[in-house]
């Protein structure tokens, strides 16, 4: 199952939504617009209202790794309070709006709204789990493994089922578990044809929990 802290899944609930976007201007982007790039120096913290976007890292050459996806609720450029560059790039995946909020105007609120701090906090340390997870994987865990990981972490139950909300392609997985589309091909179909998931037009049911070791 997926588990919220996890996965730094952290959504703002409607009176806290309203109060921090009220502190900055509404902006929309279409799909596929580079809203931040890993390394800039910018000062604006972001909050969803609509549409998804995704978090990422690149090298020089064009591969990426996908750290997270984010929904309406959620927000992103906390990190921005330390002055430092950009640490991932954000990308919308549909037209997406947001409230954009200067980091003096972010400031200002958390020291007015001591809830929302903790709600920040927690939001951070969710945040250390992840990436911590992420690193074990990638260094101790095998192609299989981390796919396997990411299924189960991102499994939702739906009609008394596990199934992945989101639907992905094999690129979407290969991006986040640092592997070649060619490798995730073959390992779902080995996953499909052991009876642990079907796929149906890119949206994945889990039957059964798929070993930890292929």
């Amino acid at each position: 199952m997926k588990h919220e802290e996890a996965a730094g899944v952290q959504h703002l609930n409607q009176d806290e939504l309203r109060g921090l976007s009220a502190q900055g201007v509404i902006k929309s982007f279409p799909k596929n617009t580079i809203i931040v790039s890993e390394g800039d120096e910018t000062d604006h913290f972001y909050v969803i209202t609509e549409g998804r976007v995704k978090v990422f890292v690149s090298d020089e050459e064009g591969r990426e790794i996908v750290l997270t996806t984010q929904g309406p609720g959620e927000y992103f450029g906390e990190m921005v309070l330390d002055g430092g560059p950009r640490s991932a790039s954000i990308m919308t995946l549909e037209p997406s709006r947001f409230a954009v909020i200067p980091k003096s105007r972010f400031r200002e609120f958390l020291e007015t709204h001591p809830a929302f701090s903790f709600h920040l906090v927690e939001k951070l340390i969710g945040r250390v789990r992840t990436l911590t997870g992420n690193v074990k994987s990638l260094a101790l865990m095998d192609v299989y493994g981390r796919v396997a990981r990411m299924l189960l972490e991102n499994a939702v139950k739906q009609d008394g089922r596990l199934v992945i909300a989101e639907k992905l392609t094999q690129q979407d997985i290969a991006s986040r578990v640092g592997a070649s589309r060619e490798m995730i091909s073959r390992i779902l179909k080995d996953l499909t044809a052991g009876g642990y998931i079907s796929i149906d037009k890119k949206r994945i049911t889990i039957h059964r929990n798929p070993p930890r070791h292929w």
